[in-house]
């Protein structure tokens, strides 16, 4: 599933929430997936100035949400450190990182791709 957004981000929280519960993500782990697709959405309306593209897929083992934007992350870093606590910026992406099972992030002059992974438990 696709879902290309501008600044619509209420479409964007509802259709990942739709797609990990259709997973059988537990509770906690749909909000924090709703949450964290939504921080990625927001830095897009924010700091990319452009469209974004967000794919969902699952199987019986994770859910992966996609986000592609034509925005450019120069610290390969971003998200790893803890910011300052009177930091402007970083929190968000912080957060991510903190809430999903794995993040993987690819930045180049081509656009930003991030991949949010979680882990659906075994019964």
């Amino acid at each position: 599933m696709a879902l290309t957004y501008t600044t619509d981000l209420a479409a964007v929280r509802v259709e990942v929430e739709r797609q990990a519960r259709r997973a059988r993500l537990p509770e906690r782990k749909v909000i924090d997936l709703v949450l964290a697709v939504s921080e990625i959405a927001a830095n897009t309306v924010k700091h990319a100035r452009s469209s974004g593209i967000l794919e969902i897929s699952h199987d019986d083992h994770e859910v992966v949400c996609t986000i592609h934007d034509a925005g450019v992350i120069t610290d390969p870093l971003a998200g790893r450190r803890r910011p300052a606590p009177d930091a402007l910026d970083g929190h968000g992406l912080w957060l991510v990182y903190q809430v999903c099972d794995l993040v993987e992030m690819r930045s180049d002059r081509s656009g930003t791709t991030i991949r949010l992974h979680m882990s659906i438990p075994r019964d």
